[in-house]
């Protein structure tokens, strides 16, 4: 009787020790997990105007659109280590950051790159300036974000208005500034802005439609084609359907 005792005792013991060996091998599995909340103290890489936000074209945009005039300092939202900087024909000149919690920011078209790969970067350091190299229509950043990894097929993004606050088309934003509202890095490009009161500015889009021109719609929102070109970083009068226009 007391072996049977003993042996269901021992019994009793393994089962216990199996079931904490598999509770702790599914806690690490979900440490190890990206954090999926947002970052409320990053910030927004650069100043200018909401052109375009994540999940349009009919879900083919994995990012958002920020113009603003040509060489616009471009700031790390985030500390982290630069994975790639180089020139893309599709991203132009290109910058991609990993950061803590397993998240990776892409930094697209700029006119020109401040860092190298391995780099490490601080929050709010001036890693490039805004252009309009590879596919991209007018002078603007392209912006993305991504967990655990950038693929091509952009399986991983993630809408950044959960990283960076809530924004809409039109919306101008401050670059050094986090989702919460906090300055937390100083931007004269900003301080600029701020002093003409174009923070205060609400802006409106435009969606080209076939057969329209810069003239005509410059006609149609009582505004002049240099305004149009200039607010949207435009270079030159080629415009195309669907095409999102800022109109000021």
């Amino acid at each position: 009787m007391r072996d049977y005792i003993r042996r269901f005792l021992i019994a009793i013991i393994m089962a216990l020790c199996v079931s904490l060996l598999f509770l702790g091998g599914k806690h690490s599995q979900a440490a190890d997990l990206p954090d999926s909340t947002g970052h409320t103290h990053w910030i927004w890489p650069a100043d200018g105007v909401v052109s375009d936000t994540f999940g349009t074209r009919m879900g083919k945009h994995k990012g958002i659109d920020i113009a603003g005039k040509m060489d616009t300092p471009i700031l790390s939202v985030e500390d982290g280590i630069v994975e790639k900087s180089y020139f893309s024909d599709t991203y132009g000149h290109v910058i991609f950051i990993k950061h803590p919690k397993n998240y990776v920011t892409v930094y697209a078209h700029l006119n020109k790159r401040f860092v190298k790969e391995g780099q490490k970067i601080n929050q709010g350091q001036v890693i490039g300036k805004m252009g309009q190299t590879g596919q991209a229509t007018g002078t603007h950043l392209h912006f993305e974000s991504h967990q655990m990894e950038w693929r091509y097929d952009k399986k991983y993004a993630i809408d950044p208005e959960k990283l960076l606050g809530n924004t809409e088309v039109g919306e101008f934003v401050r670059g050094g500034v986090a989702s919460n509202g906090v300055i937390m890095v100083s931007s004269p490009v900003r301080e600029r802005a701020e002093n003409n009161a174009v923070k205060q500015v609400k802006a409106s889009k435009y969606i080209v439609q076939s057969g329209d021109t810069l003239y005509s719609i410059a006609i149609k929102k009582n505004s002049t084609v240099a305004r149009i070109k200039e607010i949207n970083g435009l270079t030159s009068d080629l415009i195309k359907p669907n095409q999102v226009l800022i109109m000021k």
